[in-house]
C-alpha cells in the first residue's frame, strides 16, 4: 500500500465540498458516442463509449450545482433524407479516469463508490430518480 502524508498543521476549519453536481444515468444499456458528445458540454464525462451503465450510475460532473439524469444511451436518429454539412464530426474529450482515491474524494452523502475487480463505479444510493426525490 502506498502512503504519501507531507506534514500536520494547525485546524484551519470545515473540510471544503464539491460545488458541482453529478450526471446520473436514467437507462440501463451502453453509452454511445453521440450522446456522449451531446453530454459532454454540461461536463466532464467519466465513461467511455460502449460502457455498460445502469440507472442511478453517475457518469458524469454537472458544471452546475445540481444533479442532472441523462440519457448516455441514445443513438443519432438515422433518416434517408442527407443534406450537406448537416452531420458533425463527434469528437469526444478523453474520460477522466476514476481511481479509488479520487472516487472516495468525490462522493457526496447521497451516493457510493461501487469496487469491482474490472471498474471502479460511482453510483446514487437510489438508483430510481422517483426515490432520489422522494428521499429528498
Amino acid at each position: 500500500m502506498y502512503s504519501s502524508f507531507s506534514h500536520y498543521a494547525p485546524h484551519v476549519g470545515p473540510i471544503e465540498k464539491r460545488k458541482v453536481g453529478s450526471l446520473i444515468s436514467g437507462e440501463t444499456g451502453e453509452t454511445t458516442g453521440y450522446s456522449l458528445w451531446k453530454l459532454q458540454e454540461r461536463g466532464p464525462i467519466f465513461v467511455d463509449p460502449v460502457t455498460k451503465i445502469y440507472e442511478g450510475m453517475i457518469i458524469g460532473e454537472h458544471n452546475q450545482g445540481s444533479d442532472l439524469t441523462v440519457n448516455a444511451t441514445k443513438g443519432k436518429q438515422l433518416t434517408n433524407v442527407r443534406s450537406s454539412g448537416n452531420d458533425d464530426a463527434v469528437n469526444l474529450t478523453p474520460p477522466l479516469p476514476v481511481t479509488l482515491e479520487k472516487a472516495i474524494e468525490y462522493i457526496k452523502e447521497d451516493e457510493y463508490v461501487e469496487v469491482t475487480p474490472e471498474n471502479i463505479r460511482l453510483r446514487k444510493k437510489n438508483l430510481k430518480e422517483n426515490e432520489r426525490k422522494r428521499s429528498k
